[in-house]
């Protein structure tokens, strides 16, 4: 046993009893103790779990040993692509990354807060892109020996801080940057609920900075690609049913070559009603106080609605290039996997469910949960 098995099933016996300590004393030792538990976890390595070949997956040309992957946030520096190929893991995605480097958010004392619910199976977030900036992770992405059947993937955004061509061009370099450092895949996020967002709706619904910054990533790097990379963006799971079809018609315009629905939600009003009542103290303070991104359970069904409704509108297109959904948001076990396949959705990511499998099946998290019985 590792010392991050170790860890994790010690903190699943405790944590049920942490949620009724002080909130801010709760959030401060899981927010501090988040970083420490990770930094142990991407050093970990020297096992191998196989998958059996029926779980992969091939998409864009591109070989996943498994359906299912971390979303972004869990390795924001491109740290532990080692620890997640041995698991067994799909991919690897690093990020969220920007020009520059970001400290992140800190507030009451407590830096990148965060919080787990654990009798509702859903966490909290608040922790404002915090990375060491594109070029850095850039460099250590064109380091990694790659494993056949785990590809690289980077998640990268325009600066918040940055507007109109300043915060296009630091996207732009993001892209070129990681192109030249052989990443397979790339996830444009335009959905962090943790920084402040320019949003000016259009006629279409559509947030007239989004469609910008699509037109824009077309023109100045996708029609100009030298190898075909995958570029795919990730929305909100609290994206409205209307919105979706102007947003797959534009994405489709602009050669894009998918969507992730999606990044954590803010819609509190949805989420109280997933919250248990032994959680119900810790989750107003965190959401009163910081407010955040809410990810867990409660996305299980927006996620595969909103993903569904996606490859609904594409069997009704006729596509000239390749164009995928990924689901984000509530996938914990094969069951989840399972209805997704069903509905056409090929690949997953998970962060909360990660976690939930880790302090059960330890490293041997992608095997054991592959091979369950639906």
């Amino acid at each position: 046993m590792t010392i991050t098995e170790f860890i994790a099933k010690t903190d699943s016996f405790i944590r049920p009893a942490v949620s009724f300590l002080n909130p801010k004393l709760s959030i401060h030792f899981y927010s501090y103790f988040r970083k420490l538990f990770l930094e142990q976890l991407m050093m970990e390595s020297g096992f191998k779990y196989n998958i059996s070949p029926k779980n992969s997956v091939k998409l864009w040309d591109i070989d996943f040993q498994s359906p299912v992957f971390n979303a972004a946030g869990m390795f924001k520096n491109g740290n532990g692509y080692y620890t997640v190929a041995s698991q067994g893991a799909g991919a690897f995605l690093a990020g969220t990354s920007t020009e520059k480097r970001r400290e992140g958010n800190t507030k009451l004392g407590i830096k990148h807060p965060f919080a787990p619910y654990p009798h509702s199976f859903v966490a909290s977030n608040w922790m404002g892109l915090p990375n060491d900036g594109h070029l850095e992770i850039a460099k250590k992405l064109n380091e990694i020996d790659k494993i056949k059947g785990c590809p690289v993937g980077i998640s990268l955004s325009a600066t918040p801080e940055d507007h109109g061509l300043k915060a296009l061009n630091g996207l732009l370099l993001g892209l070129k940057a990681f192109d030249k450092a052989n990443v397979d895949f790339i996830e444009i996020n335009e959905s962090c609920p943790n920084v402040v967002h320019d949003v000016e709706i259009s006629e279409s619904g559509l947030d007239k900075n989004l469609v910008d910054r699509i037109e824009f990533i077309n023109k100045e790097f996708i029609k100009k690609q030298k190898r075909y990379i995958p570029v795919i963006i990730k929305l909100s799971n609290d994206t409205s049913m209307e919105q979706v079809e102007p947003m797959v018609d534009l994405l489709l315009n602009n050669n894009f070559s998918g969507i992730n629905f999606g990044n954590t939600s803010i819609n509190y009003e949805v989420v109280n009603n997933y919250i248990h009542s032994d959680d119900w103290k810790l989750y107003k303070f965190f959401t009163s106080n910081f407010g955040g991104g809410i990810s867990g359970f409660p996305l299980k069904k927006s996620s595969l609605e909103l993903c569904t409704e996606v490859n609904r509108i594409l069997s009704s297109k006729i596509l000239t290039q390749e164009f995928n959904v990924i689901r984000t948001g509530g996938v914990f076990e094969k069951r989840d996997l399972d209805i997704s396949k069903n509905r056409g959705i090929k690949l997953n990511q998970w962060y909360t469910g990660y976690f939930e499998a880790f302090s059960k099946y330890g490293h041997a998290l992608y095997k054991e949960i592959l091979s369950q019985n639906a």
